[in-house]
């Protein structure tokens, strides 16, 4: 109305009636308590107060569509956080790629990323300071979870090791081995697992020496203090004193979890970049 100063055009261009119009602004006068429009025999103007108002209103309007462009925006993913656990094991490799492809495809979502053990990405999942994790599962019922990669576990044999020149072996063949294992407490989960896989194997390990972290365990292998097992991905982390022997039908995997109720709008594009990712590209020689 205020560019047209006709109301018969102003309608028309709204696609109202005039009589309506015409109401609106009245109803807009008495609500601020001042005559925006001189209307007489001649035409319709601005009066002074509708031209100081006219650009406060355009800057109101205009903020108002800026508003409605980032709602849409978030609403689709496309802007927003995403605060993601990677596994400490598996972030070496699975970090630097993830993260590379997502800002390349979502440059306006700020990932936050932080390396942890088991037990904190757990909890962190479930009280919602993680939105995502990438882990070996986690083998609870009330995270969700999307197998990525799978790979072969391995014997970690010192170098000299009796078995250390052979392709591949069974995990019977080390029952007689010491070996170098995570703590029980760690993330019990998984230790039960272990315990069924080496019952099945016909054996109790011996452990001599328990640690928490991969780099620790595979410095133990190397210094002959023991054997232990790993995915084949761990190659990464060392490249001496120590032997990878793949164990016959063992595998582990790396996958994707987050909590069922998540919310987060960025969520989807995360969890698809990721995966097609790990269709196209081996994840764990990628880092």
């Amino acid at each position: 109305m205020a560019e047209r100063l006709s109301f018969t055009r102003a309608a028309a261009d709204l696609h109202i009636a005039q009589q309506s119009l015409s109401a609106q602004i009245t109803v807009l006068e008495r609500t601020l308590g001042a005559r925006l429009f001189d209307r007489d025999s001649t035409g319709t103007r601005l009066s002074e107060v509708g031209r100081i108002f006219l650009p406060e209103a355009c800057a109101v309007l205009a903020r108002a569509e800026e508003a409605v462009g980032t709602v849409t925006r978030a609403a689709r993913g496309e802007i927003g956080r995403l605060h993601v656990a990677f596994l400490s094991s598996v972030a070496n490799y699975m970090l630097p790629p993830i993260v590379r492809a997502f800002r390349a495809a979502c440059p306006d979502v700020e990932l936050i990323t932080t390396d942890t053990g088991i037990a904190d990405l757990v909890a962190g999942l479930r009280d919602g300071t993680f939105d995502a994790a990438f882990t070996r599962p986690p083998l609870v019922d009330d995270l969700v979870t999307r197998t990525l990669i799978v790979e072969p576990v391995c014997a970690v044999l010192p170098v000299a090791h009796r078995l250390a020149g052979r392709d591949e072996i069974q995990l019977a063949e080390l029952a007689d081995d010491p070996w170098v294992l995570t703590p029980r407490t760690s993330w019990p989960p998984w230790h039960a697992k272990y315990d069924r896989d080496f019952a099945m194997a016909g054996f109790s390990p011996q452990v001599a020496q328990r640690a928490a972290t991969v780099p620790s365990l595979l410095g133990l292998v190397a210094a002959g203090v023991g054997v232990t097992w790993l995915a084949r991905s761990a190659r990464t982390l060392r490249d001496s004193g120590v032997v990878f022997v793949p164990l016959s039908g063992e595998q582990a995997s790396t996958v994707a979890a987050w909590r069922p109720d998540a919310d987060r709008p960025a969520l989807p594009h995360l969890l698809t970049v990721a995966t097609e990712l790990a269709a196209t590209t081996d994840l764990t020689r990628s880092g």
